[in-house]
């Protein structure tokens, strides 16, 4: 196990070793100006220069970033199960939901914080459109793809249309749940720091949206920096939890998170 983990992390952590030295001698050796392209070490410093406003804003996404993600969860396994319960449902309902993913989210921002008002709801609220659709989509995808033999053992023991719904097919729906919260808790993110960019407040309230617009309005490209690996790096610590929650739920009993010996 510990020869496969070493063999696992040790090619990327020497790609990743090798890009950031030859980031930092080039860019040395050519003498670029940092306002163009920040060093590593340029970068390093101005986080922690900015440590505790960076903290701070990192910390509003992510509370932005889970609320959204939760709505969209929540909100889209129970629409998907509404509108599997129903093919009649389905057909009415569905295209609106399709219609409403393809409006550029920056168009209904403006309603949104008329609605709401500019700050936190309203970010929460793009947040959650943003990572809605694919909980739906891939929920509902889900629901329509429980083997017709364990339909028909079901109709044979006269399991009603809700039995049906929570003991077969919510169930065997779970990994494509699992695949639709991989990419919404991501999307969640990037909604969270769109949401900032347009909807957003400054001050000690304002989160890596906001902090990447003040960097760049006053040419600090290393703090630049360090929001926007910072954004990614939470973006990657929530797709690794509902990564390790996928193994949880599905390592038992599914073969995409089996353990197979080789």
């Amino acid at each position: 196990m510990s020869g496969r983990l070493r063999s696992g992390l040790l090619p990327p952590l020497l790609a990743f070793i090798l890009f950031i030295a030859g980031w930092q001698f080039i860019l040395q050796l050519l003498g670029t100006p940092v306002y163009l392209l920040p060093k590593p070490t340029d970068v390093f410093a101005a986080v922690l220069d900015n440590g505790t406003d960076l903290w701070h804003a990192a910390l509003t996404t992510a509370l932005e970033s889970v609320l959204g993600f939760v709505l969209s969860l929540v909100i889209g396994v129970a629409g998907a199960i509404l509108l599997a319960s129903s093919r009649i449902i389905e057909r009415s309902v569905y295209p609106y939901a399709i219609v409403l993913q393809t409006i550029p989210i920056v168009a209904i921002v403006p309603i949104i914080v008329i609605w709401l008002g500019p700050g936190f709801n309203a970010i929460v609220t793009i947040a959650f459109l943003i990572g809605f659709f694919p909980m739906l989509s891939n929920t509902l995808i889900g629901l329509h793809s429980t083997e017709q033999n364990l339909k028909n053992l079901f109709y044979l023991y006269n399991a009603n249309g809700w039995q049906r719904m929570w003991k077969l097919r919510i169930p065997a729906a779970l990994p494509y749940i699992v695949g639709g919260m991989k990419i919404s808790c991501t999307l969640s993110v990037i909604g969270a720091i769109v949401g900032e960019y347009i909807a957003g407040i400054g001050g000690s309230n304002g989160g890596l949206g906001f902090s990447i617009t003040f960097a760049a309005m006053r040419l600090q490209t290393p703090y630049l920096f360090a929001c926007g690996l910072t954004a990614s790096l939470l973006g990657i610590s929530f797709f690794l939890f509902v990564n390790a929650l996928a193994k949880r739920l599905l390592s038992s009993w599914h073969e995409s998170e089996m353990k197979t010996e080789n």
